[in-house]
């Protein structure tokens, strides 16, 4: 039964093909399934990727100022957020520009102000979720996990 299950996953897996879309050039992947249906794997769009990687970033940075460490310098690729593609460009609206304006400026002052850190990143975590809360609900629960505990 175990080497039945690992024979259908190993199909399913070498039967993805990358395919180029003409009307954008992006690559997807596709893969084949034992019904002859295409299945298109998810591509994250520049803003997810972008809020993917300033969740890493921050998570680091929650490490380093509990500990105490050097908090470096502002990373320059947060700034992207006002300029970084939607999935939905309409969600690009006057409140999300606001929320990113607060987003930054708490961000910008961890580096500003080292020795009020801790509120200035739990200010960037609550800019955060007051536009997740609006926009798009799901990553709350790995939000909320941001906060650094006073």
């Amino acid at each position: 039964m175990k080497n039945l299950l690992l024979i259908g996953l190993s199909f399913l897996i070498f039967s993805c093909q990358k395919e180029v879309r003409k009307e954008d050039a992006s690559v997807e992947k596709t893969c084949d399934t034992a019904s002859g249906k295409k299945l298109e794997m998810y591509q994250m769009s520049e803003m997810a990727l972008l809020m993917e990687q300033m969740y890493v970033d921050n998570k680091r940075l929650k490490e380093r100022i509990i500990s105490g460490d050097t908090i470096g310098t502002f990373p320059k690729h947060f700034l992207k957020i006002h300029t970084a593609a939607m999935t939905d460009e309409s969600e690009n609206d006057d409140f999300f520009k606001e929320q990113a304006a607060k987003y930054i400026k708490s961000q910008q002052m961890i580096y500003e102000d080292p020795k009020n850190a801790k509120e200035h990143f739990n200010n960037g975590v609550d800019a955060c979720l007051n536009c997740h809360e609006q926009k798009c609900g799901g990553p709350i629960p790995r939000i909320k996990k941001l906060y650094i505990k006073k």
